[in-house]
This record gives C-alpha cells, sequence and structure tokens, in this order.
C-alpha cells in the first residue's frame, strides 16, 4: 500500500451564500487565502495531484491562483444543483489506472493540519478501511477518504441524497482516525465565524 495513488478534490464550486463572498478567496494573512491554503497543506502532506472543483465566478479564483501552490482545476458547469455534482466533477477527472482511493475536502475548511492529512493516508495504507474519516469523539471531520471500490456506488448514487449514505454505510471503527486537530472539525461558512477565525489567527501570531 506503500505507493498506492490518492489524489485529493477540494470542493470550491458553490456561491458562498451565507458568507456573501467567495471563501475560496478569503484571506488568512500572510498572502494566503482559503484555497491556497488546502491545496498548500495537502500538497506539503505529501498528495502529489490535488484537483480543485470550481463553479461560481471561475475566473476570479484562476487569476488569484496563478501563482499559487500547484493544483488542477476543473470547471463543474452544474455547481448549482449542489456539493455532490461537484464531487462527481472531480472524481471523473482523478479516476485512472493505479488510483486507489480519493481525499476529498470541502474549501470551507481551511485549517487541516497536514499532520492530519497523513494521518488519514497512512491509517488507510494499515486497514484498507473503505472509509478513513477524522473523529473527535462524536464528530466526524475532513479530510474524508473514500476507497476506489466505493467510487461507482458514488457516481450512481442518488443526487439528492449525495455522498453521505455511503460515507455512514461504510464508516466503520477500524476507519476512524481520533485527533485533536481542531482544524479538521472547523467549517467557516458565515461571516461571523469568519471574523472570530481572523481574530483568533492574530492574538496566536501575537497581532492586535
Amino acid at each position: 500500500m506503500a505507493s498506492v495513488v490518492i489524489p485529493a478534490i477540494v470542493l470550491a464550486a458553490g456561491k458562498s451564500t451565507r458568507m456573501g463572498r467567495s471563501k475560496a478567496l478569503l484571506p488568512l494573512g500572510s498572502g494566503e487565502t482559503f484555497l491556497k491554503r488546502v491545496v498548500r497543506t495537502f500538497r506539503e502532506a505529501g498528495v502529489e495531484d490535488v484537483v480543485v472543483v470550481l463553479g461560481h465566478e471561475p475566473e476570479e479564483v484562476l487569476a488569484h491562483f496563478a501563482e499559487g501552490p500547484g493544483a488542477r482545476f476543473v470547471l463543474n458547469p452544474e455547481y448549482e444543483n449542489g456539493q455532490f455534482s461537484s464531487l462527481l466533477v472531480g472524481l471523473r477527472l482523478i479516476d485512472r489506472p493505479g488510483v486507489a482511493a480519493a481525499l476529498v475536502t470541502l474549501v470551507d475548511v481551511p485549517l487541516v493540519d497536514t499532520s492530519t492529512i497523513r494521518a488519514v493516508i497512512g491509517h488507510y495504507r494499515l486497514t484498507g478501511a473503505p472509509v478513513v474519516r477524522p473523529v473527535r469523539g462524536s464528530r466526524h471531520g475532513h479530510p474524508v477518504l473514500i476507497d476506489r471500490s466505493l467510487f461507482d456506488r458514488i457516481r450512481s448514487a442518488d443526487p439528492l441524497l449525495g455522498l453521505k449514505p455511503i460515507v455512514r454505510a461504510h464508516a466503520s471503527s477500524a476507519g476512524d482516525v481520533e485527533l485533536t486537530d481542531e482544524g479538521a472539525f472547523r467549517d467557516i461558512d458565515t461571516p461571523a465565524e469568519y471574523q472570530r477565525l481572523i481574530a483568533e489567527l492574530r492574538q496566536r501570531e501575537g497581532g492586535p
């Protein structure tokens, strides 16, 4: 299992209606945005193929990302149908011979640590569980690793139900990785959540 190929799919196609502006382009400081941070973290964790699925205002995201860490971008023309439609687009792009599984995450979860990604991949290599995910008590986080054996089930799933029933049906204690990384469990969806996050980051850095 040490040589298996495990790409990452970053879902970043939505309108960010609750936030009121693109979450992909929200600044995190030091010249990074949500999306740059997510991609950089995966690359630093050793994931060589990172696919970002875009939808709403893709030109703006691509222009901003011109000098960012390496990723492949794909457009979901049906992004208004929801996240599951973007997952299918990303899955179509990464699925090729040699791919054993896929990591799936959201641009809404920008603070996942590299150690979490490595732990999820390492746990998969150790157990071969069809679904591997970070857990903290009763909470489930990102990224979620999905074995190739479930790709066809995802493609044939009811789009109204999406990925969750498949993950729930194949998740197990064997595939759950107990982690303390708060960033793996923290979605940033609203302006208030974003402002709290920025205030915390400034405090950590000793800023005003």
